[in-house]
């Protein structure tokens, strides 16, 4: 595995939620990090902290000075979160710009943050059901929202990258991610109304456990261009995932059965690729499923 200590790593939108946890995880290995936000955040502890747009040629070339690895995390991070054309335009640009920039200098690999939406059916408005259980990175794709079609695309720009300029690109695509407090109560709420994480398997993530994903993706034994799925060894719905998809996928095929609350989702790649298995299960309690919704 590639040694991080002493290695310059420029990370992108690290004032968002995974940034702080990944800088101080990256300066914990050994690695001289320069942050790049759109905003300030004097919580944010790094060798060189910079303001700037991610989408601006001159402060993405300023933030890659002498950096050898870049991690991508600046986005707007939801569908809803601004106009459509905003979503869109920011991530879209960003990640080509800061993939562009970084494998033109010569910069060994980046690690993206790219997202479970990257398929198109979470924030998908009709009435559809992944094609098949567990989740993979040959599922069928089905975009309609703005949001989804930045990460789609965003993978593709990691493509283009890696076969122009030889960069290395890692994307991670996460579920949600979040500190434990915060996914307890969405578990909660799938105890409520489980159907309702059913297009994203019930995944998660604590954050702590995506900042040692993007390490192990700057650092593991990989080349070329390459997106999967990572999310928790089991849901944060409080039911037996067997009954989940009975009840809410029946005609999904199921292309091999789970224990317990194992998370619908090939974990394979994150495995056998980064070796990466998630440390921060949720303590939550497998419940029967009611009966009004089986």
């Amino acid at each position: 595995m590639t040694s991080l200590n002493g290695a310059r790593v420029l990370v992108t939108g690290a004032s968002g939620r995974i940034g702080p946890v990944a800088v101080a995880h990256l300066r914990a290995a050994g690695a001289q990090v320069t942050t790049l936000s759109i905003q300030e955040n004097p919580a944010l502890e790094a060798e060189r902290v910079l303001v700037g747009d991610t989408r601006s040629q001159e402060d993405v070339a300023t933030a890659l000075e002498g950096a050898d690895f870049v991690v991508h995390l600046a986005a707007l991070a939801h569908r809803d979160i601004a106009p459509a054309y905003d979503v869109y335009s920011v991530n879209v640009v960003s990640t080509f710009n800061v993939l562009a920039q970084a494998g033109a200098a010569g910069v060994a690999r980046a690690v993206v943050a790219g997202s479970i939406n990257a398929y198109g059916l979470p924030m998908n408005r009709h009435d559809v059901t992944p094609a098949y259980f567990p989740l993979d990175t040959d599922i069928p794709v089905d975009i309609a929202d703005w949001y989804s079609l930045s990460k789609h695309h965003g993978e593709g720009t990691a493509r283009m990258a890696w076969r122009q300029w030889g960069i290395d690109v890692v994307t991670l695509r996460f579920p949600h991610v979040h500190d434990e407090a915060a996914l307890l109560a969405q578990s909660k709420q799938h105890e409520a109304d489980p159907r309702a994480g059913l297009r994203e398997a019930w995944s998660y993530l604590h954050t702590e456990d995506a900042a040692r994903a993007i390490v192990l993706a700057l650092t593991a034994n990989t080349t070329g261009a390459h997106a999967f799925f990572l999310a928790a060894n089991n849901t944060n719905a409080p039911y037996r995932t067997e009954a989940l998809l009975e009840a809410f996928a029946p005609h999904a095929p199921r292309l091999r059965r789970f224990v317990g609350r194992e998370v619908p989702i090939d974990l394979t790649p994150a495995r056998e690729l980064i070796g990466f298995e998630a440390r921060r299960d949720l303590p939550v309690p497998t419940l029967d499923l009611p009966a009004e919704f089986r």
